[in-house]
């Protein structure tokens, strides 16, 4: 006999033991019939806090339809949401990562206590992807990942404008190079619709990293949140969860080491952010998959970046999907012998079977380039070591025209300091920003620092100043900028031992950063510092800073 698709929920559901369980299940809205159907736990992170997740629980409803509709029972329920460009630049900032690892809890929570026999997990802003797909790795459970979708760009003045226009009016009105009524201009039109950020941003980027490792239906990453397509993508996605029921397809069967691969190849070859060699680490820790570090630079160099996307480049996600999305790109890195075709996914088909009647259109369009004639050769991320990040470090090289950088530091400890004296002109060209104790045990929490790239951004220093840290960037941040550096200040890495006008130097040819130090030096400040405390002693974040690892091993709490 085949294993029922209730085995689960039967826990919950069946025998006269069970009799006060289903009573409560009965007052919301299951009949006798329903105690042997599938239970589907649909994981929305809905939210009235942000644009990005403003519209979650709408498309819950859809999903709801397509698992009734193929025979399981849905019961929606929410986790949360830190929104990034709202928590950016404050102390609420130290809590965004903190809620990645607090959602996938939430979701095993629920998962364990109510027997479910499969989730649909819906994901809009940054962490809330990974946050969502974390607990599918680490609980096994048949699952289906879906995002909300991207936001459409602003329109001021006849150009596009998003959120990162309006991080970077910030360092460009403080300059002097715009004025007031232009800054108000931007703001108000940045945001015009739900969705989250429109570039190759961290939500855009885990998306298609997703998509591209097998556990999201083909396309879902490109459309726009307010596309009506949307609807029918929720629908397919509850179908399809309990088709994989039905075949005893698995998280783990899907995500597999080459699935891993094929998601970091996808990151590259659209210049994503750099969060995603921490979120997908930390991914494949809970598939308790071997997924290092070291595996990113391989793939970086032998990917091509094809897409001309934000931060660096002009375009943003809507404009991908009108040429052909996702799916198109993957199309062509798979034949270009770059994806590994065979991998399973949630629809049952194996990659190179849901790519076959995917199309390639090149022509009069300039958002997607050829492989042969990519708009750059090697893809968007570094992993660099030296002195200064003996576990590594992460540099997101699109758009970085810059190969070498050498020059004084300049050292705070914490992101406020550095961002003040960016705002009061107090950084000069050839300077080393170096901003310490912000990284996941030091911040806590491992703060994003948009506000503060898009500041040097805006003072027209992007070229000529580089900026260091053991916290982490946005999708959003470029220029010369390096994060995760590990081990981070608060485990007295050596980037702890680094004083005002210290030599650092860049190398992204060799993939290097060094502080000019000698060993014993570095080792000699270091024993020399005295006990820094967390700042935190109670709550959530206090807990973290005690549980948190490296984020050269993906900043999570096991």
């Amino acid at each position: 006999m085949s294993t029922p698709l209730n085995s689960r929920s039967r826990n919950m559901t069946a025998g006269v033991e069970r009799m006060p369980n289903r009573s409560m299940l009965r007052a919301v809205g299951m009949d006798d019939a329903d105690f042997d159907r599938a239970l589907v736990g649909i994981a929305s992170a809905g939210s009235e806090v942000t644009p990005c997740n403003m519209h979650l629980d709408d498309l819950a409803e859809q999903a709801k339809d397509g698992v009734r509709a193929a025979g399981g029972f849905p019961l929606r329920y929410n986790t949360f949401v830190v929104t990034d460009g709202e928590a950016m630049g404050h102390e609420g900032m130290k809590a965004s990562l903190v809620s990645r690892d607090a959602i996938a809890d939430t979701i095993e929570l629920v998962t364990i206590g109510h027997q479910f026999d499969a989730i649909i997990g819906i994901g809009g802003c940054d962490k809330t992807i990974p946050g969502t797909v974390m607990p599918m790795a680490r609980m096994n459970v048949p699952s289906v990942f879906v995002y909300g979708g991207t936001i459409l760009p602003g329109v001021y003045r006849g150009r596009d404008v998003d959120i990162i226009s309006a991080f970077e009016a910030v360092g460009a009105f403080s300059a002097g190079k715009i004025d007031e009524q232009e800054r108000a201009g931007i703001e108000r039109a940045a945001i015009p619709c739900q969705g989250a950020c429109g570039g190759m941003y961290t939500a855009n980027t885990m998306a298609s990293a997703v998509e591209a490792m097998g556990m999201a239906l083909p396309g879902n990453s490109s459309i726009p949140a307010v596309d009506p397509r949307k609807e029918h993508d929720l629908r397919a996605a509850g179908e399809a969860v309990i088709d994989c029921l039905r075949r005893g397809l698995k998280p783990r069967d899907i995500m597999t080491r080459e699935a891993f691969l094929n998601a970091i190849r996808i990151v590259m070859a659209l210049g994503g952010s750099t969060n995603a060699v921490l979120h997908l680490l930390a991914i494949a820790h809970e598939a308790e998959v071997d997924l290092t570090i070291d595996d990113f630079n391989p793939i970086a160099e032998s990917t091509p970046t094809l897409a001309d996307l934000k931060p660096a480049g002009r375009y943003v996600m809507k404009d991908l999907d009108q040429v052909g999305g996702v799916p198109m790109v993957m199309r062509m890195l798979l034949d270009a012998g770059l994806l590994y075709g065979d991998c399973i996914t949630v629809t049952g088909r194996t990659i190179a079977e849901n790519l076959a009647d995917v199309e390639v259109h090149l022509d009069g369009q300039d958002v997607v380039y050829p492989v042969d004639k990519p708009l750059k050769e090697g893809g968007g991320i570094l992993v660099i070591k030296g002195n200064l990040a003996p576990e590594g470090a992460v540099l997101k090289s699109s758009g970085v025209t810059v190969r070498r950088h050498r020059g004084p530091a300049r050292v705070f400890d914490a992101e406020e300091g550095a961002l003040q004296a960016i705002l009061k002109g107090q950084v000069n060209k050839g300077d080393v920003l170096v901003i310490r104790y912000e990284g996941p045990r030091g911040g806590p929490g491992m703060r994003e620092m948009l506000a503060l790239t898009s500041a040097i951004a805006g003072a027209g220093l992007i070229a000529d100043v580089a900026l260091i840290t053991d916290g982490r960037f946005s999708g959003g941040s470029h220029g010369i900028v390096v994060g995760h550096i590990a081990p981070e200040a608060q485990a007295r890495g050596p980037i702890a031992a680094v004083r005002e006008g210290d030599i650092i130097a860049l190398d992204l040819e060799h993939k290097s950063i060094a502080v000019e130090l000698s060993d014993h030096e570095i080792s000699r400040r270091l024993a020399a510092l005295p006990e820094r405390p967390i700042p935190y002693t109670r709550g959530a974040l206090a807990k973290y800073a005690r549980l948190v690892s490296s984020a050269s091993y993906g900043a999570t709490t096991h």
